[in-house]
Formats: structure tokens, C-alpha cells, sequence
């Protein structure tokens, strides 16, 4: 297992653009399995949950639709300092991945513009193309800008007024270079608040200062009237955000041919002894009614089917053990609700009989 990291910090951040992919374990046979020394058999199968719980990014069609999106309003965010850039805001149910896209696509984009223009400015500063903080639910005007600072690690961001950190913020982001900002968890402020809308604007205040494309990623954004930023009737057409920002919409998969090209995306990668390709795509009905298409969902699924087919031995995933895997709330109910449903069609199907 690899030492904990934050992505809102930038040395955390570097890791995270940095990092290699990781390697798959080799899946070893049944005989092979056993005949591993306690030692041996204990960093193996170490190995391979790490591997479960991080074996990459799937290309999903909602994955590639929204990066398509994301690319073309960064590229085409070429106007001078003196006019605003558009921004790009990932919305969503929660378990659909979209800080997973906002991060790859970060991830990418830093890589890019370091090859193209190399980790120094021109003023001798470190080229940091990319910034990202996460929002809290008490989210106030000062700690977004401390926020920033913390990222960049301004020896000033404990300290100081919001202004002086708006200050320090906007220094930072200038000197080194920065053309990407990513804010996730946007959905936290509170705009019907004084210190949420005292944020939002700020957040209008800094896509005006920087030459910066801002990406947002946030749950239920449409449903709150986010971009309406509070305001009700007429005057919400007043509303800045609903001019500025672009929303991208991540949606929930449906029960069709591009979930089960999913599901046997993610039985290729699967590292256990006895198991055979393609088992897991005969359980794609299953899987969808175990998390009705969230794949935030199926991967905790997965990952935990995993780890339980490792530690009790059975080295191979079935819809017996999978039974037995409890995952998130939302799924579980609905899981509850689909089986008292067809336990019901049943009796009745009996009844006529």
C-alpha cells in the first residue's frame, strides 16, 4: 500500500501527476497459490488488493463525452487578461466519477504543459500548470483563499486577513504559471448564505483576475438552482454563473450494451486463481440491480468482492459472495426494493396460478 497523500496540496498533487500506472500482480493458479510460503503468499495477495482497489480509469462514454467538453473549453480559453474565460462545472448524482474526470483530466493537462513549457517560468518560479483545493461545508471567503495559498505552500496562508490571502492566492497562481483551477465539492456553498454568496462572488472576483480556466465539480447542482445563485424569478436572470459556466452532465448508465462492455472491462483486470474471463459479464444484470448504474457503486462492489474472495479462499466471484458484500446506502435500499418487488410479482404470479 502506498503513504497517504492530499491532492490539495502540491507536492501531493505532483505525486499524483508523477505516479506511474501500477503494475498487475501476475495471476498465479490455485497449486501455484497454495504453494507460496506464508511470507511470500501474505505479500502477494497484498499485491493484488492494492491492485483491486486501483487498477485505473475505465473509458467509459460519460468519461470520454465530458473530456471531450473539457478539452475544447480549456483549448479554446485563449482570450487576453482583460476578458473572462468561460467555466467548465462537472454536475451530478454522487458515485458517477466526476472528480475522478476533473482529476485525470488535470493530471493530463499538467503533464502536458510541462513538456511544452518545462517546470520553470520565465521569471525562474516554479510552473505549477494546474491548482486544486477541495471545499468544505463551512466554507467561508478567507478559508477558500487560504485554501489556495495551502496548495501552493505560501508560508503565509495560516495567517492573515481574507484580502491579504486573496492577495497571496492570486500572486501564487500568477507567478507560477498557472491556466487550470480546479475547485471540487463546489455543491458545499450555500448561496442562500451570507458567507456562500459572500464565496460565489469571490469566485466571479478571481475568474476576472486570473488567466485562469476554473473547473468545478459539485452534486446536484441543476436540482439546488445553483447557477441561479439565490435569486428567484426575473432576477435570476441576473444570475452571472448561468452565463459563465458550462454545465457538463455525468449521468448514471444505462441498463444497456455500454454497461456490459463496462462490466467486461473491469473482469479483465480481475487477479484471482479461480477465476474464469468473462464470469463477471455473466453477472452484468445482477450488477446492475446491485448498484443501478453508479459505477462508483460497482467499483466499491468489486473491490470488496474482491477482497473477500482473496481472504476467505474461494479466489473466485459469484453472486453468492457477492450477496454477502454489504455496499453504500443508496444501493443497498434500492437492492432491498427491487428483491420485496419481485418477491411480490412472485406470489402473485403463484396466486393466478
Amino acid at each position: 500500500m502506498s503513504s497517504a497523500y492530499s491532492l490539495s496540496r502540491k507536492d501531493g498533487w505532483r505525486r499524483f501527476v508523477d505516479t506511474a500506472p501500477r503494475t498487475r500482480p501476475d495471476t498465479l493458479t490455485a497449486t501455484a497459490l497454495s504453494a507460496l510460503g506464508s511470507d511470500a503468499r501474505e505479500d502477494y495477495d497484498d499485491a493484488r488488493h492494492d491492485w483491486h482497489a486501483n487498477f485505473g480509469t475505465i473509458a467509459t462514454p460519460q468519461l470520454k463525452a465530458v473530456r471531450d467538453e473539457l478539452e475544447l473549453i480549456v483549448a479554446s480559453n485563449r482570450q487576453d487578461p482583460d476578458r473572462v474565460r468561460g467555466a467548465a462545472v462537472i454536475d451530478g448524482f454522487p458515485g458517477l466519477g466526476k472528480t475522478t474526470i476533473v482529476n485525470l483530466f488535470g493530471r493530463d493537462y499538467h503533464r502536458q504543459a510541462l513538456r511544452r513549457r518545462g517546470p520553470v517560468t520565465e521569471s525562474g518560479d516554479e510552473h505549477i500548470p494546474v491548482f486544486r483545493v477541495g471545499l468544505t461545508s463551512n466554507t467561508t471567503l478567507r478559508t477558500l483563499n487560504k485554501m489556495i495559498c495551502q496548495f501552493y505552500g505560501h508560508p503565509g496562508a495560516d495567517r492573515g486577513s481574507a484580502a491579504q490571502l486573496a492577495t497571496y492566492a492570486l500572486d501564487c497562481v500568477l507567478s507560477c504559471d498557472s491556466r487550470v483551477g480546479i475547485i471540487d465539492d463546489i455543491h458545499f456553498i450555500d448561496q442562500n448564505s451570507r458567507d456562500g454568496l459572500a464565496v460565489s462572488n469571490h469566485l466571479k472576483w478571481l475568474a476576472n483576475e486570473l488567466p485562469v480556466t476554473f473547473i468545478y465539480a459539485g452534486v446536484g447542482l441543476g436540482e439546488r438552482r445553483f447557477f441561479e445563485e439565490g435569486l428567484s424569478g426575473s432576477s435570476a436572470a441576473l444570475a452571472q454563473s448561468a452565463r459563465r459556466w458550462t454545465r457538463l452532465e455525468v449521468g448514471t448508465f444505462a441498463h444497456d450494451r455500454h454497461w456490459k462492455s463496462l462490466v467486461k472491462a473491469v473482469d479483465k483486470q480481475l487477479v484471482l486463481a479461480r477465476w474464469q474471463p468473462g464470469q463477471l459479464t455473466g453477472l452484468a444484470d445482477y450488477l446492475f440491480a446491485r448498484t443501478g448504474g453508479h459505477i462508483g457503486s460497482l467499483m466499491t462492489l468489486i473491490n470488496r468482492g474482491c477482497f473477500k474472495a482473496i481472504r476467505t479462499g474461494d479466489e473466485a466471484m459469484s453472486q453468492e459472495l457477492l450477496d454477502t458484500v454489504r455496499i453504500d446506502e443508496a444501493s443497498e435500499k434500492a437492492r432491498h426494493r427491487l428483491e420485496a418487488a419481485t418477491c411480490t410479482r412472485g406470489k402473485r404470479k403463484q396466486v393466478r396460478r
